[in-house]
């Protein structure tokens, strides 16, 4: 038998929660001495307590903890238990790092709002164009760049030559971070009535995209996190140059991210003169 202390310092758990393990029922000294009260702990209670501590962690109250041990739960009902909470927790740490790249984004747009330099925007006309399609609804917007992978697996494989750079075609008829609907579309000299199947089993079309009588075009340099810089700049110059938006937003990738050199994206907004 050990003293309570040395059983601590072997279990690496302060006497204090031994104690309050012991009042609560959950793990009892093996002895008690009559006269001095010392309490005494053995090394095969070890498995016990290494339960009370997973459970613990898993977050239950000790009423729950002691019912379970009670009924004799397994090593592997734990085991399973723990890798949910695991996952849990995993997702937490994904969910808090995304949300701290927001705060940081926030802060940088504060720090930044009042020296916002007036992009060069071109109106032009863009005109229909054949493009193989792939239309869906994705979790956020890191799943684009999935989607590209799945339609250039289809075009490497079908040996298919691109017309033109591809796009992302924003059909929400709002900003969404969650469950966006996105069309990836490469521009393609196909007939209008191919189709393909992605790994996945999505949809692959050849269709006709429409025209933009109307677009405001600009260009993006760099990192795509920064695209909430460059959409404000072209809504300001829309909004003061007497135009509305009037459609689904295009991203057109011109260049991806290299090591010298930073990525290029064409935004392109349909637009239409201000009614009066």
């Amino acid at each position: 038998m050990l003293k309570i202390g040395d059983f601590s310092k072997i279990c690496r758990v302060p006497v204090s929660a031994l104690r309050y393990y012991a009042d609560h029922g959950l793990l009892t000294p093996v002895h008690i001495d009559a006269f001095t009260g010392y309490r005494y702990y053995s090394l095969d209670q070890l498995p016990r307590l290494n339960r009370i501590l997973a459970l613990k962690d898993l977050g239950l109250q000790l009423a729950s903890i002691r019912r379970l041990l009670d009924e004799q739960v397994t090593p592997a009902e734990i085991q399973g238990m723990l890798r949910l909470r695991e996952a849990d927790l995993e997702q937490e740490i994904v969910e808090s790092q995304q949300r701290l790249e927001r705060v940081r984004e926030r802060l940088r747009q504060i720090e930044h709002e009042s020296q916002l330099d007036m992009p060069e925007v071109v109106i032009q006309t863009i005109d229909a164009q054949a493009v193989l399609a792939v239309r869906a609804i994705i979790p956020d917007g890191q799943h684009v760049e999935f989607l590209l992978r799945e339609m250039f697996a289809v075009v490497l494989a079908e040996h298919i030559e691109s017309a033109a750079p591809p796009m992302t075609i924003f059909h929400d008829p709002e900003f969404k971070e969650e469950n966006l609907d996105v069309e990836i579309a490469c521009p393609v000299s196909l007939p209008v009535d191919t189709t393909f199947r992605t790994a996945n089993s999505r949809e692959l079309k050849v269709r006709m995209l429409e025209a933009l009588p109307l677009a405001a075009c600009t260009l993006h340099s760099g990192s795509y996190d920064l695209f909430t810089d460059t959409y404000t700049a072209l809504g300001r110059w829309i909004e003061q140059n007497g135009y509305v938006i009037a459609g689904a937003p295009r991203e057109i990738y011109l260049r991806p991210p290299a090591d010298n050199e930073p990525a290029m994206t064409e935004i392109e907004m349909p637009i239409e003169r201000k009614k009066e």
